[in-house]
């Protein structure tokens, strides 16, 4: 473990005494460190609100000076209980543990506070940066993850190394919260949430126009790779849950009703059903490789405290495509998607991604066998197309190895997006078929992908990417026609006519309201082009042109500034 990593777990301990100090009755829940950071979850005797995060940073900051040492110690069973007598979320911990085995419990003392750890700490408080650290929000988290359980509150910390770290990584905060999805989305009209549906995004006009022109440069992209397009139902039976493993690692997060006496499930994933379409007939040799896609409509439980605007919903669209093909044509098919899923990234501006490939998982179904040629197949694909990856021990699909793509958007976030997942163990519960060139019948190979994930957190990563500032092609609003008065309404009207016909989205605002006005909430709203048109402009049968980035260009022939964003449009600009 790293230093800093260290510095943030100890840093966890801190906050944790510092709340002990400040309100006595607490009780602890856990607290780790995590990405940049450190959190902490408490049972408090009372709420707080993020105003109390000073007084908490002061506190922490005080302790801190009293170089306050880390002293790690092991006690049975009974000694555990008895120390953390008060704490019942430690006992609880304190009970797993013991189921264990004999072995000792770990505990670490940190001046008056003790906490349930294994470690690793730092010796004393001497080794906090003074200045690297800051308490940032609070947040409500479900002991252990699980509605069932109690709600705690949950404070969140960063921490790093150096002020200018800290600092530097305030600001990127900062910019984020600017580009926030949610408010962008609201501002622009482009999508909401209803109190009484947590999780299930209602999309508006604009949004639609949104998803519409993604999905058109994702569907052309598709037919040219030979895709072919299928759809499933959205419910399917408990028993074909069973038969593809997801009843065993998936059904918590499954929503299930009734029909005639039998058990349905809302499908969490598109692949059982695109097996049975396989399944229908024979396939040859000659037919593969197959491959289905669906953008079907998927559905999840997620807990209400994990729900995150567009990123964390309950149900979205899955990009799923699923491959099924030879053994000897598995190379071409995974480096194919590859070339794919890269070109689409660089079509929406995302210059920099990273690949990982995720092993075997703890919970897993197939052999040792089927994982350990997959693994070595998709390992033997990165090394001959030269990518740089990384190996994500443990964490592939419980079904099969895969490839995962992180792409960077402007400000540096990492997002992981397309996955590519190997496959030898579902076409066997399947018992999926195809007759060789020589007659004798053989199993094919399934390639699980996505390209975008979940549609819906792929566009609100798009909307922080682009904080809202859409390119051209894009862009819900691509131009407005602003007339100075009332008499130039009927020219503005014949313009927006001429673009519509060039399959341009416009809108002339013929509000009773300032020019000025007008252009400032165009500026808001972030449209690519606004088209000031008066008494100049109608004699010379041009447009007044201000563009989203660049400010006034002058006027334009109507028929030149036409071809002007047909360019844009068609290089994606």
């Amino acid at each position: 473990m790293e230093k800093i990593e260290v510095i943030r777990h100890s840093l966890a301990h801190i906050l944790a005494y510092a709340v002990q100090d400040l309100w006595p009755a607490t009780k602890f829940g856990i607290g780790p460190s995590i990405e940049n950071g450190f959190y902490y979850d408490f049972g408090l005797p009372s709420p707080i609100s993020e105003n109390d995060l000073p007084r908490i940073e002061k506190k922490m900051r005080e302790l801190i000076r009293e170089n306050i040492e880390f002293n790690k110690k092991n006690v049975g069973r009974d000694e555990a209980n008895k120390l953390f007598t008060n704490q019942p979320y430690k006992l609880e911990l304190i009970k797993d543990l013991s189921e264990d085995g004999p072995r000792p419990i770990s505990t670490y003392e940190s001046g008056k506070f003790v906490d349930l750890c294994a470690g690793p700490h730092i010796t004393s408080s001497k080794e906090i940066p003074a200045d690297g650290f800051k308490l940032t929000k609070l947040a409500g988290a479900y002991w252990r993850g699980s509605e069932k359980n109690p709600m705690l509150t949950r404070i969140y910390g960063v921490a790093f190394s150096t002020k200018k770290e800290l600092e530097d990584y305030l600001k990127l905060q900062e910019e984020a919260e600017k580009r926030d999805h949610r408010k962008i989305g609201r501002d622009q009209d482009l999508f909401s949430f209803y109190e009484e549906a947590p999780g299930f995004p209602f999309w508006h006009p604009k949004g639609m126009i949104l998803r519409e022109s993604l999905m058109s440069l994702y569907d052309n992209l598709h037919k040219e790779a030979g895709y072919i397009s299928v759809s499933t139902p959205i419910l399917l039976p408990e028993k074909l849950w069973h038969q593809s493993g997801h009843w065993d690692n998936y059904k918590d997060n499954m929503y299930f009703t009734e029909i005639e006496g039998k058990t349905f499930a809302i499908k969490p994933m598109n692949c059982p059903g695109v097996s049975i379409i396989y399944k229908t007939r024979l396939r040859s040799y000659r037919d593969l490789p197959l491959r289905f896609a669906e953008t079907g409509e998927v559905h999840r439980h997620e807990p209400s405290g994990t729900l995150h605007g567009l990123f964390r919903v309950r149900a979205f669209r899955q990009d799923d495509a699923h491959i099924f093909c030879r053994e000897d044509q598995i190379e071409k098919e995974v480096k194919d998607i590859i070339k794919l899923a890269l070109k689409f990234y660089k079509l929406l501006s995302f210059k920099e991604v990273n690949i990982e490939l995720s092993t075997r998982p703890e919970k897993s179904i197939g052999t040792d066998e089927m994982w350990e040629k997959a693994e070595s197949v998709l390992k033997k694909i990165l090394n001959s197309l030269k990518l740089k990856f990384k190996i994500n021990e443990g964490d592939g699909a419980f079904y099969g190895p895969k490839i995962d793509f992180h792409i960077k958007d402007s400000i540096g976030r990492s997002w992981q997006c397309a996955t590519i997942q190997l496959d030898f163990s579902m076409p066997e519960r399947f018992d999926l078929k195809y007759a060789d060139k020589d007659g004798s019948i053989k199993r094919p190979v399934m390639i699980h992908r996505t390209i975008l994930g979940s549609i819906q957190r792929f566009i609100g990563i798009l909307i922080e990417h682009h904080g809202g500032a859409f390119p051209l092609w894009l862009s819900p609003e691509q131009i407005w026609i602003i007339p100075i008065t009332d008499r130039h309404i009927k020219y503005a009207k014949k313009i927006g006519e001429e673009l519509t016909l060039a399959a341009l989205r416009v809108e002339v605002k013929k509000e009773n309201q300032t020019v000025g006005k007008k252009i400032r909430e165009g500026e808001i709203q972030k449209v690519p082009y606004l088209l000031v048109v008066g008494d100049k402009e109608v004699k010379t049968k041009s447009v007044s042109v201000r563009q989203r980035g660049k400010g006034d260009l002058g006027q334009i022939k109507l028929s030149k500034f036409i071809e002007k964003v047909k360019i844009e449009i068609e290089k994606k600009k």
